[in-house]
């Protein structure tokens, strides 16, 4: 069976990282031009690359030493790269293999969030004002596409949060298109989270019109929230609409007797790497807090100073474990 030809390019963009970390200085210019040739010569190199720069990047893995030199394989592997010469290259192999896998995924399962005309790292907040004077913000790992002509505004969430400040123009409607509704409006301002399968729709001025294909549009008004799956617009809730505001403002997580591992869930969305837990067996544990969304280092320190039976590993800066030890 032949592979397919984005896993092809992902293994070949690993391979030119790691070759990019020679000791050699000569050898890093020489893979350093060959790995602009390669990039230069078909669209889908491009792409890996990319995909692989940026998971490097936000591995905080790419360094600028003091000499000058690019060494993002060696700083990827630094930590795990035994001194005998059979376990070292080993250790490359595997870690080769991680960047394979991850760097394919970036290329075949999330294309849409690379190639987005506005996107934000995971962890960091970005604003900007649109051509009609109207401000998004979008929260981390986020990304929207902006298609404006002269009948719409259309907006395009791809993934993640965004909070909108719609400009006035009764001449042309403010749609937000989150894959489950298209939301409308002229003037007003509402966050939108995009989330498996589901939106969260929260009014925080004025009011909209949801729209789901095949099912009633619905007014959504300011103070309301609401959940919209491709089976309609689900019933209505009431929010504190400048608490919400305010929270987007401060970066903070604001929970209020939610399931620890629901909490959980939030912070690893604005967290680079990997926080595993197990849900069943954290189940019990019930959070009422506010946490920094922009400082998961922080927020993670305060779950702990307040439920004393949870253990926090934190075995890298990008991979931590949580779980609640039964006490002997």
């Amino acid at each position: 069976m032949n592979r397919p030809r984005t896993d092809i390019a992902a293994e070949q963009a690993a391979h030119w990282i790691v070759r990019l970390s020679a000791d050699d200085p000569a050898e890093r210019d020489t893979a350093q031009a060959g790995f602009a040739a390669w990039k230069a010569a078909d669209p889908l190199h491009a792409s890996a690359a990319a995909g692989m720069e940026n998971l490097l990047r936000q591995l905080h893995a790419v360094r600028e030493p003091a000499g000058g030199d690019h060494r993002p394989a060696r700083a990827a592997l630094a930590a795990i790269a035994p001194k005998r010469p059979r376990l070292r290259q080993l250790a490359a192999a595997s870690a080769v293999a991680v960047l394979v896998l991850t760097t394919a995924m970036l290329v075949s399962e999330r294309p849409a969030y690379l190639l987005a005309d506005l996107r934000s790292p995971t962890g960091q907040w970005q604003s900007h004002t649109l051509a009609d004077g109207s401000r998004i913000t979008l929260a981390g790992d986020s990304a929207v596409n902006v298609h404006f002509n002269a009948g719409e505004r259309h907006v395009e969430l791809v993934r993640g949060d965004i909070l909108v400040d719609v400009a006035k123009d009764a001449q042309r409607p403010f749609i937000v298109d989150s894959g489950q509704a298209a939301i409308r409006a002229l003037g007003t301002r509402f966050t939108v989270r995009r989330d498996d399968g589901t939106t969260i729709l929260s009014m925080l001025e004025s009011k909209v019109l949801a729209q789901v294909p095949q099912h009633p549009a619905v007014v959504v008004q300011a103070g309301q929230r609401a959940r919209i799956t491709d089976d309609g617009v689900g019933p209505l809730t009431s929010i504190d609409a400048a608490s919400v505001r305010d929270a987007w403002r401060a970066r903070q997580l604001v929970v209020d007797d939610l399931p620890l591992a629901e909490v959980l869930d939030e912070l690893a969305r604005h967290r680079p790497g990997q926080l595993h837990y197990d849900r069943a067996q954290i189940a019990g544990i019930r959070v009422a807090a506010v946490l920094p969304l922009d400082d998961t280092d922080k927020a993670l320190q305060l779950l702990i100073d307040n439920f004393p039976q949870l253990r926090i590993r934190m075995l890298t800066r990008y991979l931590v474990m949580v779980d609640a030890p039964a006490r002997t």
